[in-house]
């Protein structure tokens, strides 16, 4: 009977030693990046529809899109990274960029399918202000305004703006004149004449490795178990004698 008490105790301390390794936040800071003498968070996006990315917690202000677009691209130069103990990043992105849009064919809406409008998470902020923050929008799915609407979690973000922001993607109607953008305030996502003066959010794909720091309480019961089983296998081999 003992026995078996103490296997279920090593079992569980197994169990769930094998599961830090495995539980991951949506939004992680992995470290810090100094720009400009100051530092800021550098946030690993575990799942943004399916991509790591990882955010630089700094927002360049309100300028038109191919400034930003350049600002962004030049990140990597002006950055001094300070990753915490037992994190690294694989880039996969050759430079920091602005976020991605999903480009296509104007359609406003509020029910979340359509390429402007609100409740849209195909795109890389809207993943960001609707499933890892968990904002809401001023329109909810049916086109009716809500409670609670705004900026009001900016989870590890210090620096976030309740303002429009420019996405990297431009619209391709054929003009060139417009580049798609993303409403912090709001939580609307529409396009907007590059000339326009728009705040600017970095981000780069990348694999980030992060090394599991076993809780103490589970280190606790597998060295409970592994003690318990050595003591039933000293006790075996003295009635053995």
């Amino acid at each position: 009977m003992m026995k078996k008490r103490f296997l279920a105790v090593l079992v569980t301390g197994l169990f769930l030693l094998s599961m830090t390794g495995l539980a991951q936040a949506a939004l992680t800071t992995i470290g810090t990046a100094t720009y400009g003498g100051s530092d800021y968070n550098l946030i690993w996006d575990d799942n943004n529809n399916g991509n790591s990315i990882v955010w630089l917690d700094y927002s360049n202000s309100p300028t038109y899109w191919t400034a930003q677009k350049a600002w962004a691209a030049g990140l990597d130069s002006s950055l001094t990274y300070n990753f915490n103990s037992g994190y690294s990043v694989a880039w996969n992105d050759a430079a920091w960029r602005l976020p991605d849009t999903v480009d296509g064919a104007y359609s406003y809406g509020y029910d979340g399918t359509t390429t402007a409008g609100y409740n849209i998470t195909t795109s890389e902020m809207g993943h960001l202000y609707y499933t890892e923050l968990g904002n809401k929008s001023y329109y909810d799915t049916s086109g009716n305004t809500q409670s609670g609407w705004g900026l009001n979690n900016t989870g590890d973000f210090d620096n976030l703006n309740a303002s429009r922001y420019w996405s990297g993607t431009d619209y391709a109607d054929g003009t060139g004149y417009a580049a798609w953008d993303f409403g912090m305030d709001y939580g609307g996502q529409n396009y907007g004449n590059k000339l326009n003066n728009e705040y600017g959010l970095a981000v780069r794909s990348g694999h980030v490795s992060a090394a599991p720091v076993p809780v103490p309480g589970t280190m606790l019961l597998f060295s409970t178990g592994l003690a318990g089983l050595a003591v039933l296998r000293r006790k075996r081999k003295g009635s053995c004698v």
